[in-house]
């Protein structure tokens, strides 16, 4: 319900802040700042969009946790649509979002909801990443006679 209430209000208050804001610098300084923030939104989505799959592959292969990095990433992309978008309440949003504080603060409290809502489920690591086990190879299954093989068996 607050999120509906969220989209419903937003263009509203956006409305409100083009007018308020139109009326203090004019209208070609506004709409510059609106079309710069939104190119500076398109190059912090490409740029942090491709340094956050680099991080999360590191962390796969270093088989570390890659929530870390997925959420950082996550919170850049989301900060780059938010100036993207038209308005100075996201531009707003979208720069504090740039700020590594502020992105920390709302990686703990949002990940202390997903997990809240997990049922205090984290992340499982290993104590180690080996994985000792025994095994045994199964003979082949014998040919059927008068069928020839599947193509699914090895010959």
């Amino acid at each position: 319900m607050r999120l509906m209430t969220a989209l419903l209000l937003l263009p509203i208050v956006e409305i409100a802040l083009f007018i308020r804001i139109g009326g203090l610098i004019g209208l070609l300084p506004t709409l510059a700042l609106v079309i710069a923030s939104a190119w500076a939104g398109l190059a912090v989505m490409r740029r942090q969009g491709l340094a956050a799959l680099a991080d999360v592959q590191r962390s796969v292969e270093q088989l570390r946790d890659p929530s870390a990095p997925l959420a950082e990433g996550a919170l850049m992309l989301l900060a780059g649509g938010l100036l993207v978008l038209p308005g100075f309440l996201t531009d707003a949003l979208g720069l504090a979002l740039l700020i590594p504080a502020v992105r920390r603060r709302v990686r703990a409290r949002f990940g202390r909801r997903v997990a809240k809502r997990s049922h205090g489920a984290a992340w499982p690591r290993p104590a180690s990443p080996v994985i000792e086990a025994e095994y045994v190879v199964l003979d082949e299954p014998p040919a059927r006679p008068g069928r020839p093989p599947s193509g699914w068996t090895r010959h």
